[in-house]
């Protein structure tokens, strides 16, 4: 326990715990957006066991992350996959399927804040791994300590979006940005995101229209579907 004493131990923690904060803001819009459709009292477990479960993942992905980052078409597959969470957000497709809400809507919350932020989290862990230097307990208390902030910034951006429901829409063009990032960060493209700095920028603003195009689109034509239906 002498690491307590340890000037150092602190800075570190306090180090670990203020990145998080800042990396988190886009993780809490995502579990806010999957679960703003569930009872509260659903909602606030769905938001527990997701940040709780989040963090779990973050801490494994820590280890391997930089491995991971090697490997070429990890962040397209995953750029895609954020892009579809986005479009599925914006839509709210297992409403729209007539599914209860009740244990099985709250896994698939759960199931999509996991998928969400595992793809956003993937290059953002190097950042707590470089500042935690091996210490697992540093890590691991940094990252825990986190987890009543981000249930903190979900709750608060559920009850934001059931005022404005525009919130809703800005939050998964937050999503398809992020997408768009992460696909033109991959190895792959790596050498010529670099020396074309603007691509970075169009792939990052294409993802969030495309979430946002599609999704209106889809509203729209469900909108339509229901009122002939009426």
């Amino acid at each position: 326990m002498e690491y307590l004493q340890s000037a150092d131990f602190w800075i570190g923690l306090l180090k670990i715990v203020w990145i998080n904060i800042i990396l988190s803001g886009d993780n809490a819009v995502v579990i806010a957006l999957a679960a703003r459709s569930l009872p509260p009292a659903q909602q606030k477990k769905a938001v527990m066991f997701g940040s709780g479960a989040a963090v779990v993942l973050r801490i494994i992905l820590t280890v391997v992350a930089a491995k991971l980052l090697e490997l070429s078409f990890l962040q397209i597959v995953g750029g895609c996959l954020l892009l579809w969470i986005g479009l599925q957000l914006l839509t709210g497709e297992e409403d729209d399927e007539g599914e209860s809400k009740g244990h099985g809507s709250m896994m698939v919350a759960i199931r999509t804040i996991l998928i969400a932020d595992l793809v956003m989290s993937l290059d953002n862990v190097i950042a707590v791994a470089a500042t935690a230097q091996g210490n697992m307990v540093l890590l691991i208390l940094g990252l825990a300590i986190s987890i009543p902030l981000v249930v903190f910034g979900s709750t608060l951006m559920i009850k934001l979006m059931e005022r404005f429901p525009v919130i809703i829409t800005l939050g998964a063009a937050l999503i398809g940005w992020v997408g768009g990032e992460t696909i033109v960060n991959d190895r792959l493209l790596h050498d010529y995101a670099i020396s074309h700095p603007w691509l970075h920028y169009v792939a990052a603003a294409a993802g969030a229209v495309l979430v946002v195009g599609i999704g209106k689109l889809l509203q729209s034509r469900s909108g339509a579907k229901h009122a002939a239906q009426a």
